[in-house]
């Protein structure tokens, strides 16, 4: 088989970036909304002081609108008000912006507990806690405080956006939001049709992502969308490689060896174990019984484990460092995982690692294509390179795979699915050839 190894050749990196660059200006733009007018949008709230909707509150308010905050509680009201400010005087100090900037951008937000204060704004984006009878409350409320004409956005990672424009009596002005964290920083943008989304609701959610510079990416109504989707099935490939004997700063330096900045592992920890582990509680009941399920991640979790923020995760962080070590413990968890299974451990290669890692993508992105959740294949990996980390210069997933070529390329997925094991779904790799 052939080396997956981050290549030397300066000529495929700039192939890479060309298409990348094609790709990200395809993106810009959707085929079914030519000639679609966006909605004028100028008033925005943000439910959720917190992370995100903070993030999410400095970027409307650097794309020029008037932001208003909006909190069940003043103590969170409070601390998220004082990190806009803060955010602010650390771009002032730092030379960034002039402090009349800052102050203008100040000026045009309105921080309350009052849910009226939302009454006449043009679109509201929620970044409230990741559950969906949470989500669904607040749009039920929402319907009859906000205007009429108004955009109910969700900032939702990876939950069903018709549920919650269900509980509304306006489904066509619901849209998904996906921002990624910090949301002022982050440049993607992923913009989710609901089945009863409006096109013009979806060329306003287009237009403010270009106010705000983000990179969109139009996705369909799917659980995790694109990015969480593709990301998702490359975790879980990991995953199986922990089961048959690598270990978790083998598989990242693996991977940060391909051009990532972080391995998967690492990233876990950064992001927070517990994350994952609500989701796959939630789809506990739905799983294939007969799929190939690993329980590391649980067994970690259940022991307290949930990365950077508990001290250790994947790896230990002694006394809050952002340094990372190997643990015995976390190794013993593993070994026990594949006795369990009866799955005799042995050595896996930096060129397997990667290999399988991105063929999982690549497989990934071939299913959502052909459930039409991504509208073209460069979408993926304009998603994965803007949201994800993919190295630019490796193109993405899709380029990545169309490299190897359709022959080889099957050859390599029918490998894939025999490594994998019970549960794998091949997808139709000629989605991936599709230009």
């Amino acid at each position: 088989m052939s080396s997956t190894t981050k290549p030397a050749s300066s000529e495929r990196d700039e192939r890479a970036l060309e298409y990348q660059r094609i790709a990200e200006h395809d993106a810009m733009s959707h085929p079914s909304l030519a000639g679609v007018a966006p909605r004028a949008v100028q008033r925005v709230a943000v439910i959720g002081a917190g992370t995100m909707g903070v993030g999410i509150a400095i970027a409307a308010l650097d794309a020029g609108c008037n932001v208003t905050l909006v909190e069940q509680h003043d103590a969170a009201l409070t601390r998220g008000w004082g990190k806009i400010k803060s955010h602010y005087v650390r771009r002032v100090q730092s030379g960034k912006m002039t402090a009349e900037e800052a102050d203008a951008r100040e000026e045009r937000l309105v921080a309350t507990t009052d849910w009226n204060e939302m009454r006449d704004v043009d679109l509201v984006i929620e970044a409230v806690f990741e559950e969906m009878a949470i989500k669904c409350e607040v749009f039920k409320r929402l319907d009859s405080i906000v205007r009429p004409g108004a955009i109910l956005a969700t900032n939702t990672s990876y939950l069903d956006i018709d549920a919650m424009a269900s509980a509304t009596a306006r489904p066509q002005d619901v849209i998904g939001l996906h921002f990624f964290s910090p949301a002022n920083v982050m440049r993607l943008l992923e913009i989710v049709r609901g089945a009863r989304s409006a096109p013009d609701a979806l060329a306003t959610g287009l237009e403010l992502a270009k106010r705000m510079r983000k990179m969109p990416v139009i996705a369909g109504n799917a659980f995790g969308f694109i990015g969480n989707r593709v990301w998702a099935a490359y975790r879980r490939q990991c995953e199986y490689m922990l089961e048959e004997g690598a270990l978790p700063d083998e598989i990242d330096k693996a991977i940060e060896g391909f051009g990532f900045a972080m391995g998967p592992f690492a990233v876990a920890d950064l992001a927070g174990l517990d994350i994952a582990w609500r989701i796959r509680k939630s789809q506990a009941a739905t799983r294939d019984p007969n799929a190939r399920y690993v329980r590391i991640p649980d067994r970690l979790c259940e022991a307290g484990r949930f990365g950077r923020k508990t001290g250790s995760g994947y790896y230990v962080y002694p006394e809050g460092s952002k340094d990372k070590h190997n643990d015995p413990f976390v190794h013993k968890v593993i070994e026990e995982a594949s006795a369990e299974k009866g799955i005799v451990r042995r050595e896996l290669s930096a060129e397997e690692i990667q290999r399988r890692a991105l063929l999982a993508m690549a497989n990934e992105a071939s299913l959502l294509l052909a459930e039409g959740v991504a509208a073209r294949p460069s979408d993926v990996d304009v998603v994965l390179a803007n949201g994800y980390g993919f190295p630019r210069s490796q193109g993405g997933p899709v380029f990545w795979a169309r490299e190897r070529g359709a022959e080889a390329l099957s050859r390599d997925v029918d490998w894939l699915a025999q490594m994998t094991g019970p549960g794998f779904i091949r997808g139709d790799l000629r989605f991936l050839m599709e230009k």
